[in-house]
């Protein structure tokens, strides 16, 4: 049964600034037995500033030095950084690291919504991604993917019982609300578990971000196949870990029948 570290955090600007935050949040989550710790989107410097003098690609120093935390504590880390795209834009990444993995997921869905325009610098994924630890299959979102539930069947049809989600959830009227709704309505569309790990409201640290740019509100939510929430954080930094157990999405599935009985 998986044990899974999910470290709510407030990123900085600053990527050194952020890899002690992982650095820290590794240490803590794999002391509890955590065999894969999950950061929020975003978690190699927040939004709100040029993303492009901070990208770093997959063999950088700042991927390099993920790596280098998770082969040290035996975990498989999940963090989002932002990769150079051939376009001059940038990637909004999720890194995969550990266990004889290095590789990234590039966000397919960009935030382009609420007033934001993540396409203006950030280029499109286009490729769902799944990946196995201890003989359980992980799929993998960011943020607003959330609201497709076409990507978490197709995770769900190539093997994956949980997904994890990390995201920098834009504040606003309703949005926690949505957010709740959307990990669960995820979890039921899909019957995976799905672990969302969101980066802190930055107001319950007193920390000056942009106003304009999704900087976080907390709230991670694990939810498994049936809908039903297991946890959920408050506002402010904090870590939880949590165990996970795959058979319950097999169960789930089979109750539902919403992969089965798909007829679109």
């Amino acid at each position: 049964m998986p044990r899974i570290g999910l470290c709510q955090l407030t990123a900085a600007e600053d990527p050194e600034t952020n890899l002690k935050l992982i650095r820290e949040g590794v240490a803590a989550a794999a002391g509890e037995g955590a065999r894969i710790v999950v950061f929020p989107e975003a978690a190699m410097a927040r939004f709100g500033i040029p993303l492009g003098p901070v990208a770093q690609p997959l063999d950088g120093p700042w991927a390099s030095a993920v790596a280098a935390l998770a082969e040290e504590h035996g975990v498989v880390v999940v963090a989002g950084m932002f990769t150079p795209s051939p376009d001059g834009r940038v990637s909004n990444t999720l890194l995969v690291t550990g266990a004889g993995h290095h590789f990234g997921y590039d966000k397919i869905h960009l935030y382009d919504a609420f007033g934001f325009a993540e396409s203006d610098t950030v280029a499109p994924g286009t490729a769902p991604v799944t990946f196995e630890v201890d003989g359980t299959t992980f799929g993998v979102a960011t943020c607003y993917d959330i609201r497709f539930p076409e990507l978490f069947r197709k995770l769900a049809d190539d093997g994956a019982d949980i997904v994890l989600v990390p995201t920098s959830w834009g504040a606003g009227e309703g949005k926690r609300e949505q957010w709740e709704v959307l990990v669960r309505a995820r979890a039921l569309d899909s019957g995976c578990w799905v672990l969302g790990c969101g980066q802190a409201d930055p107001a319950t640290t007193s920390t000056p971000v942009n106003p304009k740019a999704p900087t976080g509100i907390g709230y991670s939510t694990v939810s498994d196949g049936f809908g039903r929430v297991h946890t959920q954080l408050g506002a402010g930094p904090e870590l939880v870990v949590v165990d996970v157990d795959p058979a319950v999405s097999g169960k789930a599935r089979a109750a539902t029948g919403v992969l089965a009985n798909r007829r679109l």
